[in-house]
């Protein structure tokens, strides 16, 4: 799908209403229980991919952390976070880019993407993900993701996924990352539905 079809996909998903998104969460437990697992510390820097409209940079500015950015490649989406977030908006910083075509101007110590890559369901779309994925971390960074398991579903938001246990990740993103910590989440979603998701964190080798 091309970078404007997809952004004006995602604008109309969310002008549908929060609590209409199946992927919608009040609280990002299961990403801090990876920071936690992952040793992340406060001081690190954190890019929330695909972050949009959720709860993650909140919840980090309250647990101290001083370098958030989000991207999303739908401006409506961050536009509920930001609202959300009131005068904290300010401390955070606020990208509207296509993941797969970004030019990162820096890097981070921690990337975090929670059902972004699992629409990525083209080879191509991947190589373009994990190209940006190493120009925008450090070395040792952190890559923490949320996909849906390999029993979860097959559709989402009307687009086809892709669906991964934590090896599969691991293996997507190559010998350069080594997993670990991983966990599973059964993603209870607005509409009652439960979606099982796999976690997975990596360290990049330097």
């Amino acid at each position: 799908m091309a970078a404007n079809s997809t952004a004006s996909h995602w604008d109309d998903t969310y002008a549908a209403g929060e609590t209409t998104r199946s992927w919608f969460q009040q609280h990002p437990g299961v990403s801090l229980r990876m920071f936690e697992a992952a040793g992340v510390q406060a001081g690190a820097s954190v890019i929330d991919v695909g972050g949009g409209a959720s709860s993650l940079a909140g919840a980090l500015l309250e647990r101290g952390f001083g370098d958030v950015t989000v991207l999303d490649i739908s401006a409506a989406g961050m536009a509920y976070a930001r609202q959300r977030l009131g005068a904290r908006a300010e401390q955070v910083g606020w990208l509207v880019a296509d993941v797969r075509t970004w030019a990162p101007e820096r890097r981070y110590a921690v990337w975090h993407d929670r059902a972004v890559f699992h629409f990525l369901i083209s080879a191509e779309d991947r190589a373009q993900y994990l190209d940006v994925l190493e120009h925008a971390t450090e070395p040792d960074a952190v890559a923490v993701f949320g996909c849906f398991a390999p029993d979860g579903p097959q559709y989402c938001s009307g687009l086809p996924v892709a669906r991964y246990g934590a090896q599969d990740l691991a293996g997507e993103l190559g010998s350069r990352w080594t997993l670990i910590a991983q966990d599973r989440e059964e993603h209870r979603t607005p509409a009652g539905a439960t979606q099982p998701f796999t976690w997975a964190a990596l360290r990049r080798q330097s």
